[in-house]
């Protein structure tokens, strides 16, 4: 059984929901970034982390990427085109959406606050609205990947969770259907349900 370190409100959420999708047993452990528990298995102390075993993952978009190739599903084969622009769109979004709500967040409550600037948050909300809309733009099926429900999914539909949350909700009609259409899933309606 996987064990799972993190708070649910964070990239964690990521980790729970692809396990729920792909109907292995993991155990929860909210643990709080920066706390003892979780430098002791990542010296940054950032969450999540994944336990398999003696192996220890850091690394949401790492983590998910592990459990697709070893279970074979919500991601495509290793070596073929189709898995090529699977880790394309994985890296885009973590450059082009993830990294700018991450940006935020450190400009607002992370950063001590002499290195905060809030004048930067107009630019990133700006950046953001235009890189969702590209991509939307360019999403042609049901999902980003095709007819099918895939990895690069999770991590986009929890950004814009994360960007409501965050006051950065975007005018994107297509994307706000599409974050509303994932959340739907059955596997995430479970996570929501059981998670704190």
């Amino acid at each position: 059984m996987y064990k799972i370190l993190g708070v649910a409100k964070s990239r964690t959420f990521r980790v729970l929901w692809m396990l729920e999708e792909i109907g292995e047993c993991y155990e929860h452990i909210p643990s709080k970034p920066r706390s003892n528990e979780i430098k002791k298995l990542n010296k940054a102390g950032k969450v999540p982390v994944l336990l398999d075993g003696e192996e220890i993952l850091t690394d949401s978009s790492a983590i998910i990427s592990y459990l697709g190739n070893k279970h074979e599903k919500l991601s495509f084969p290793s070596g073929t085109i189709e898995r090529a622009r699977q880790d394309a769109m994985v890296f885009r979004l973590i450059d082009e959406v993830d990294m700018i709500l991450w940006a935020a967040a450190r400009h607002s409550f992370i950063l001590p606050e002499e290195q905060r600037v809030n004048a930067i948050k107009p630019s990133l909300k700006w950046e953001f609205e235009k890189n969702i809309d590209r991509i939307m733009d360019e999403k042609e099926s049901k999902f980003l990947m095709g007819e099918e429900f895939m990895l690069p999914d999770i991590i986009l539909a929890h950004c814009g969770s994360w960007a409501r949350s965050a006051k950065f909700p975007s005018e994107n009609k297509r994307f706000n259907d599409y974050i509303k259409f994932c959340y739907e899933r059955p596997a995430v309606k479970r996570l929501i349900k059981s998670t704190p």
